[in-house]
């Protein structure tokens, strides 16, 4: 199946998966032959995309919009959906609550419920619609500027999909939700002069920022707190090679929560802007873990993780480069970063074509 935006679909496509709102109310059933009236119905619901099946797209897909004339990105017509609305609400919301929970357990020495948050961020799953859905929400909620509390969410929402790609056990996929949701908890003892320098930091602000984990475990081991999510605060920034930090642990001193944590923190991260830098493509957040050779990270892990981010990008626009646009057509399984390229009638193997590169998603 393909996935398609709302404004490429044409009458006879045939609708490969449940269509639903953001209510999760059924729309369109799995089967349903696409009419006028039917794609009407979809943009009436605020439907941004549908999954449609191979056979029917291959032939009747239209050739990529003229992107010299005017027209919505992907990324506008999801920010007007009703289901961003809902989502970007419901988000809000927990951020809020997640930065009054964190100040009380930091000022006040309260403790913490692990129930509560769970069911905060379950209600954020739940808004999103599905795991490619939910990458497409949050590269798309980066203008706050509460960087710790929505970075801990975001990084816990990853590692929820995560461990639902790693098909997890319920227990577990809770259990790694909440290792990402309180990784960072030291960093807010960190001042934020340091923590939002737009230049390069000195060597004693570098040591105070690599003190977070550190401080970060110092509050947790004192709840009644899953030990893992200590274990997370503590090591995410530890890598299987050594190289990492506090301590230049090597991989088998490193548990499997710390594990995917500590994927979901650098992927979040550098798909996020920052003061002093601009929001990396996800193609290109995968091309610098496969320059790394993947000795910093458990292959088990690092290898599932890009795949599938990688697929959540099929059959998106992208702006290439050279500043041609294209819609990608197939990943390359042996290099995620350089998929197959669909530019008007001509297929462009960007694994062939090392001086293109997508630059961004559109």
């Amino acid at each position: 199946m393909k996935r398609v935006s709302t404004y490429a679909l044409v009458p006879g496509m045939k609708v490969a998966e449940d269509v639903y709102n953001y209510n999760k109310q059924l729309v369109l059933p799995k089967g349903t032959i696409l009419t006028d009236d039917v794609i009407t119905r979809l943009e009436f619901y605020s439907v941004i995309q549908v999954y449609i099946t191979d056979e029917t797209s291959s032939d009747n897909a239209p050739e990529l919009l003229d992107p010299d004339v005017p027209h919505p990105s992907f990324s506008e017509r999801l920010q007007q959906s009703a289901q961003f609305i809902e989502f970007k609400k419901e988000y809000e919301d927990q951020v809020s609550d997640f930065r009054n929970t964190l100040n009380d357990v930091i000022r006040k020495n309260t403790d913490l419920n692990q129930d509560d948050l769970l069911h905060h961020i379950q209600n954020l799953v739940t808004g999103s619609p599905g795991p490619g859905g939910l990458f497409d929400m949050l590269h798309n909620m980066r203008q706050y500027n509460d960087a710790t509390y929505t970075h801990c969410i975001n990084v816990s929402l990853i590692c929820n999909t995560f461990g639902k790609w790693l098909s997890l056990p319920d227990k577990d996929i809770d259990t790694v939700t909440l290792c990402g949701l309180l990784h960072d908890v030291g960093k807010l003892m960190v001042p934020l002069g340091i923590l939002n320098k737009p230049s390069k930091l000195t060597e004693s602000e570098f040591n105070i920022i690599k003190r977070h984990p550190i401080n970060g475990y110092r509050v947790l081991k004192n709840l009644h707190i899953d030990p893992a999510v200590c274990n997370a605060a503590l090591f995410h920034h530890e890598k299987c090679d050594g190289s990492g930090y506090p301590y230049g642990l090597t991989g088998e001193r490193l548990d499997p929560f710390t594990k995917i944590v500590t994927i979901a923190d650098i992927y979040e991260a550098m798909t996020c802007a920052r003061i002093y830098r601009g929001a990396l493509c996800p193609f290109r957040v995968i091309a610098l873990f496969e320059e790394e050779g993947f000795q910093k990270y458990d292959t088990k892990y690092i290898l599932t993780f890009l795949s599938h981010v990688a697929e959540t990008y099929l059959s998106y626009r992208v702006r290439l480069s050279d500043g041609s646009f294209g819609e990608i057509v197939l990943i390359n399984r042996h290099r995620l970063s350089r998929p197959l390229i669909k530019c008007g009638s001509e297929f462009i193997d960007l694994s062939k074509r090392r001086d293109l590169e997508i630059d961004c998603i559109i």
